[in-house]
């Protein structure tokens, strides 16, 4: 036996480790003291702590977050939060007043054999464990104690008295092999033993155990999960560690199954939504195997016994598949339109399709019977109980008891009251759970609940059944929690109260008469009761403590002496094993051996319980309901509304006989022959012939997309046709069509690689002398998103339209989605095209973002605008040099606008506020500067004098900047035409001459851009006839090095273009304030200065 103590104030519960002297806050100690209890919990040889979460704690006075309606939260001793939070019942101080009357005769009482140990100098610690070898636990320092708890040593002693323990294992396979692990935040390292804990050996490890998994038959073979998700394997019980498999789903590891998998080493592992078998020391991909094909859903896999589970979503609703004894993979037929109520319960929740429309709380099987189970249902908002004695196939209420416990009848009639139950079974080894029965004492039942119509949390009794089930006695008026001892011989009862006590009571005649035991001589708040696993032995050990400040009291309790011989073969007495008289349960008669209620005698370990069983006729109770099919109220299984009978025979499309329904199945595990059985039984038929039926296409992920260049795997499946005289055609789409002669020879599925980028229409035909079905899949075939950039003017004029273009890198990545915003308008646009028009009414700094969605992929650019009524520009140049040091990025081409900008301002006196300047991306090098007008000094109007001087200091020369030592640059207005300067101002005199001239210019404009096809850059034109040059627009590159002209031919085709309207729809040229208007060149990356 191993005792274990935390101490809490090496995780900052500092307060706890030096409580307070007495004061009026005693009780809240108390409370706080069991509610820091912590419970860490494995068995042996099974996935112990969630791996990711090591701890796996369980705090007994706190309900569980996943408990029904109705349910209360597990028992708990003395102290407990959930006790001390009521007010004491009067019960409770009925006891406490028989406990002081009964001081001064202490002398009469009955007294059980018992020792107690003191943890010495162990005050501070409020968190307490105490477990037999087999057993693990969240430790810190541990006690050791080989005569059942008399006397304990520390275990640190042997391993080094600074080592500081995490955890304890013992091997399933061999007790005598313990493995400890240190706490990792002080070293990373194993202690082994391997004769019970004499002697202990150091291994270092590199890196942090977060669980183990023990193989079921090897003793050495061990699989550690890492906190990096990395899996290791040990086939020297840890001594060494070899790494299986990384990014391992945390508890989604599995041994191999002896009888069902080809390897014993075999170990079934989860890892990026695979399910991948691996060989145990030669995990290499030649020797992984893939069981599945395809993709599952994360944290999907489970490995239980013969089957295999796995889940795949398809347009958002998940499909289950399993495998029988590592069959290959086949969908589960679940009752149609239960799958949506499944998936609104926990993980603790299960439905039978016996209660359909109800919520049924999964209760506990009963130890001991087959076919036996308790469950709470919910229906109208009450909480019920029932019964089951054939798997749930019937489900029946509780008869609640005669009597109560003072001889007074109950009045509670069926369906309007019975007994309803509290299905809580305690995972903590030192309570009992609301409920508990066990193996060995087949028939005892033992739970807390109340007698009502419906399940409450008030008045809380416990009753016991000795006959499973049919009738029950009520035991106690208040919560006990009630322990088996001698293997259900005895039954131990200890009272939940937040007093200290010093008696318990025991019954030797399954729960009829309760006897009071004194314990200890001091009354005892108890924290946890613990008998050796099995209840094999008469020995039992509750520790607690008498005060909040006080040591670890650990009370050895030795019932021997109350026992006065061994039990013979006349102490026992047949039972027969019925539901209301009915003997035949699940198929057969079954007899068991169980002790005289009125025999006191010990069975010991070597008792096992004897079962005599006579087959029995099959009748129509030992079948249920058959897939597809739903009990009338007369009891026939008739076909469901959603059903199709004809779909039981898609083994046709593989095999050539199917079986026949006949709406019945035999309830599982049931064993009963001849009788009826015949004619419930679902007869092989020859397949008909039929035509095909119910064709499937999806890809082996369940998804409609795909990435370029991959594989695709497309999965055909056909509920009804003859599969081997069924040809299946599957076109990809893209050119490529092939045809198979059968469905078998298309089972693992059909790969195709797609080369181009779009949305494909794959179709499916199935053929045959009957007729054909065709099934169609449209296939999003994508690839990554690299870049985006926003091409957009950096000066727009006000209440203009604006072009915005967004060029995407690569140009062709699938179905592409544009979000935009602009300034400060709170919804955005949304767009398939990657181009948009927009008009900026207010004049200031306008920023546009605009997002592109391309699959799961979201990329951004962002652009500020500065948006005028007026405003003057020109096109910069600048000496030859400049261009051996532009690296063409955004952030040097901002550097250097806000230099040219400084250098214009010194060497004209120009308003920095009036002046614009952005470095347009390519090379040659080129710029553009915008001059605003200054409103205060004219009327709105950019005023001519000052872009004179402006263009008066750039062709002399003036404007000149130092890049780096040695290097001056110069800069100097770009001659391209005889009016380079472009003025928005109006000007009204309105000549018939000049505005025909210009509806010349504008028609020749459109000649040559049509003529030619090529977008300009450095001019936005805004037409209704443009819609193909628009398409170009977008695809045209922005580097001036590609697509810009020359000098020359940029100063032939401004001339040319100057004149043209501004508006978007306009089919006149409109005013010549218009005809001067010319945005300026769209660039990706830069803003104005």
């Amino acid at each position: 036996m191993l005792w274990h103590w935390k101490e809490s104030c090496l995780y900052g519960l500092a307060l706890l480790c030096n409580p307070p002297s007495s004061s009026p806050y005693d009780d809240k100690w108390k409370s706080v003291r069991s509610n820091g209890k912590v419970y860490n919990l494995k068995r042996p040889g099974s996935q112990g702590s969630a791996p990711g979460d090591p701890h796996h704690r369980v705090r007994r006075s706190t309900q569980r977050p996943d408990s029904p309606p109705g349910a209360r939260p597990p028992p708990s001793f003395g102290n407990s939060t959930a006790r001390t939070a009521r007010r004491v019942p009067r019960s409770e101080l009925r006891w406490n007043r028989e406990e002081r009357r009964t001081a001064t005769s202490r002398q009469e009482e009955l007294k059980l054999t018992s020792s107690t140990f003191a943890l010495t100098g162990d005050s501070a610690h409020n968190q307490a464990m105490v477990h037999w070898s087999g057993q693990n636990s969240s430790v810190i320092f541990t006690f050791e104690s080989t005569d059942y708890g008399t006397t304990y040593e520390k275990l640190n002693e042997k391993v080094g008295v600074k080592t500081i323990l995490s955890y304890l294992y013992v091997s399933p396979n061999n007790k005598r092999k313990i493995m400890l692990l240190t706490d990792p935040e002080v070293e990373s390292s194993l202690l082994i033993s391997s004769d019970e804990g004499a002697t202990y050996q150091k291994y270092r490890l590199n890196f942090y155990i977060l669980s183990l998994l023990f193989h079921p038959e090897q003793e050495d073979w061990i699989l550690a999960y890492g906190h990096d998700q990395k899996l290791y394997s040990s086939v020297e019980f840890g001594r060494r560690w070899q790494l299986v498999h990384e990014r391992v789903a945390p508890n989604r590891f599995y041994w191999s199954k002896l009888g069902l998998d080809k390897e014993p080493g075999l170990i079934h592992l989860e890892t990026k939504a695979l399910y991948v078998t691996c060989k145990l020391q030669n995990c290499t991909d030649a020797n992984k195997g893939k069981p599945f094909p395809g993709y599952i859903d994360p944290n999907s896999l489970v490995v239980q016994d013969e089957y295999v589970f796995v889940q795949v979503s398809t347009g958002g609703r998940p499909i289950y598949y399993v495998s029988s004894r590592r069959d290959v993979f086949t969908p589960m037929k679940l009752p149609k339109y239960t799958l949506p109520k499944l998936q609104t319960f926990t993980k603790s929740d299960f439905f039978s399709p016996a209660v359909q429309g109800r919520r049924c709380y999964r209760g506990p099987s009963v130890a001991g019977i087959k076919g036996m189970f308790l469950a709470n249902k919910k229906l109208n908002n009450e909480v019920k109980t029932y019964i089951t004695y054939n798997k749930g196939r019937d489900w029946r209420l509780l008869q609640a008891p005669s009597a109560d416990l003072r001889g007074n009848r109950i009045h509670c009639m069926l369906p309007y009251c019975s007994l309803h139950l509290h299905l809580h079974v305690s995972a903590n080894p030192y309570t009992s759970g609301n409920i508990a029965s066990r193996e060995l004492a087949p028939g005892i039942i033992v739970a807390s609940g109340s007698i009502g119509a419906e399940l409450t949390s008030s008045n809380v009794s416990m009753f016991i059944t000795s006959d499973a089930g049919n009738t029950w006695r009520q035991i106690f008026d208040e919560e006990y929690s009630v322990l088996y001892l001698d293997q259900g011989g005895a039954l131990v009862a200890i009272r939940h109260t937040p007093l200290p006590i010093r008696h318990l009571r025991l019954s030797f005649d399954e729960g009829r008469v309760w006897n009071k035991y004194s314990f200890t001589s001091s009354p005892l708040f108890v924290d946890g009761v613990l008998g050796e696993p099995g209840e094999e032995t008469l020995i039992m050990t509750i520790f607690g403590h008498v005060s909040h400040r006080s040591e670890w009291q650990l009370v050895k309790i030795d019932f021997r002496s109350i026992f006065n011989r061994r039990c013979i073969e006349s102490d026992y007495v047949p039972w027969d094993l019925h539901d209301q008289g009915e003997r035949c349960l699940m198929g057969v008669k079954r007899v068991y051996r169980k002790l005289k209620p009125i025999a006191r005698c010990v069975m010991g370990k070597t008792y096992s319980v004897t079962t005599i069983s006579e087959p029995c006729d099959c009748t129509e109770s030992d079948f249920e309901c058959d897939y597809g099919f739903e009990r009338r109220a007369d009891g026939k299984c008739t076909p469901a509304f959603w059903f199709l009978p004809s779909s039981m025979s898609r083994t046709c499309t593989t095999e050539h006989t199917f079986l026949n329904s006949t709406g019945y199945r035999k309830v599982v595990s049931n064993n009963c022959t001849g009788g009826v059985m015949e004619q419930y039984t679902a007869r092989r038929q020859l397949c008909p012939s039929q035509a095909p039926r119910g064709l499937h296409l999806v890809t082996s992920e369940g998804k409609l997309t795909a990435t370029l260049a991959s594989n695709v795997t497309f999965l055909v499946f056909l509920e009804e046709g003859d599969g081997s005289k069924t040809s299946i055609t599957v076109d990809f789409g893209d050119g490529n069509a092939f045809t198979y002669s059968n469905v078998s020879s298309i089972e693992d599925g059909i790969k195709h690689i797609y080369k181009n980028v779009g949305i494909y229409r794959v179709s499916a035909t199935a053929e045959n002398s009957l007729g054909t079905e065709t099934v169609l899949l449209f296939l999003h075939i994508t690839c990554q998103l690299e870049s985006i950039h926003l091409s957009a003017p950096f000066v727009a004029v006000k209440n203009k339209e604006v072009n915005l273009t967004v060029v995407l890198s690569p140009s062709q990545v699938g179905t592409v989605t544009y979000i935009w915003w602009f300034g400060n308008n709170s919804e955005p646009v949304i767009t398939l095209e990657g181009s948009v028009a927009f008009t900026f009414s207010r004049e200031g700094i306008s920023v546009v973002t605009v997002q592109v969605s391309a699959g799961n992929n979201i990329l951004q650019d962002r652009k500020t605008i500065a948006v005028h009524e007026y405003f003057r520009s020109h096109l910069l140049a600048f000496s030859s040099n400049l261009d051996d040091h532009n690296p063409d990025v955004a952030e040097w081409r901002l550097d250097v606008s806000r230099v040219i900008k400084n250098s214009m301002v010194q060497a004209t006196g120009v308003n920095s506020d009036q002046l614009l300047v952005t470095v347009l991306p390519g090379l040659p090098t080129v710029a553009e500067f915008f001059l605003l007008p200054d409103k205060q000094l004219t009327e709105g109007k950019p005023d001519k004098t000052l872009s004179e001087l402006v263009l008066s200091a750039l062709n002399q020369n003036l404007v000149q900047f130092t890049l780096r030592p040695g290097v001056q640059i110069t800069v100097y207005a770009a001659h391209l035409s005889a009016a380079p300067l472009v003025d928005t101002s109006e000007n009204h005199s309105g000549s018939a001459m000049l505005m025909l001239l210009s509806v010349v210019v504008v028609g020749l404009a459109v000649f040559l851009i049509y003529k030619f096809k090529r977008k300009i850059p450095g001019l936005h034109i805004y037409a209704a006839m443009q819609d193909e040059k628009e398409q170009e627009m977008i695809q045209s590159p922005v580097s001036l090095t590609d697509s810009t002209p020359s000098f020359s031919s940029q100063r032939e085709l401004l001339t040319t273009l100057e004149p043209l309207d501004t508006e978007p729809n306009s089919q006149t040229i409109g005013e010549y304030h218009a005809v001067l208007y010319r945005p300026s060149v769209p660039t990706s990356d830069t803003s104005p200065f």
